[in-house]
């Protein structure tokens, strides 16, 4: 109804907050097609599984964003340099049903948003719509108040801007996993120390970190031991993927042994 709306009305914000709405939505659906991918198993071509997918979901998402606001700026500029006609009437309405159905979006997911991170990441792009739809009816009202159309171009680059924004996140934390960067919130230093606590490791060292895909954190390391028996190795060993796993979250714990006796 949106885009619709902006082709006939000659709205831009109209038109960028149809495209902000529109790449949520996509956002979504290429972010569920990623998770079904990432579950399932691994095979010979893909020995540590699909999981990366997620990461590629999201960049791709990302450098779509930036792509619309960079269209919008563009289109902006144009026009406050020579501010087209606008309709306001149907401008006005349709920013109203914008605004209408992601009220009702937004009261569908409350009280859920907090119990899945996919779940919040919906309700707060809600929450953006909802506030881009209320910028489009504020922009119609000073139209129709003033006449001047230049509100609409100024609504449009801060619709942008939030599209400009949105990216940001998703660009930094996509590139962060498929550089294999640290998983956010796991400090190496706490990781090493926990590992040095456990009974009969006497150093810890080589060890590295990263994220095979959103929630699915890997590590590997080189562990030196002091024991009397292969047993007790193996004791050594289960201690430390139990720590790795139930402290850290770790859910793929690659360790060397190294046999100081």
């Amino acid at each position: 109804a949106e885009l619709i709306g902006g082709l006939v009305t000659g709205s831009l914000a109209l038109l960028s907050d149809a495209a902000h709405m529109f790449l949520d939505v996509l956002a979504l659906i290429t972010s569920y097609v990623a998770i079904r991918v990432a579950s399932r198993p691994a095979d010979v071509g893909h020995t540590f599984g699909f999981h990366r997918w997620q990461a590629v979901s999201a960049l791709g998402n990302a450098v779509t964003l930036v792509v619309v606001a960079l269209g919008i700026f563009r289109e902006a500029w144009e026009r406050l340099s020579e501010p087209p006609e606008i309709v306001v009437g149907p401008m006005l309405a349709i920013a109203v049903l914008g605004l209408v159905a992601n009220i009702g979006s937004a009261l569908v997911l409350h009280g859920h948003e907090e119990e899945d991170i996919n779940v919040r990441g919906a309700f707060l792009h809600v929450l953006g719509d909802g506030l881009a739809s209320l910028g489009v009816i504020v922009a119609a009202l000073i139209i129709l108040l003033t006449g001047q159309t230049i509100a609409d171009s100024i609504v449009s680059v801060l619709i942008g801007i939030v599209v400009a924004y949105s990216s940001i996140g998703l660009l930094r934390r996509s590139l962060h996993i498929l550089t294999e960067g640290t998983p956010v919130g796991l400090e190496i230093d706490e990781v090493v120390a926990a590992m040095r606590a456990v009974p009969g490791v006497t150093e810890v060292h080589d060890l590295h970190a990263w994220s095979l895909g959103p929630g699915f954190n890997a590590v590997s390391a080189h562990v030196i031991v002091s024991a009397d028996s292969l047993p007790q190795v193996q004791d050594i060993m289960f201690q430390l993927r139990t720590v790795l796993h139930d402290r850290f979250g770790i859910e793929h714990r690659t360790i060397q042994i190294e046999w100081a006796n």
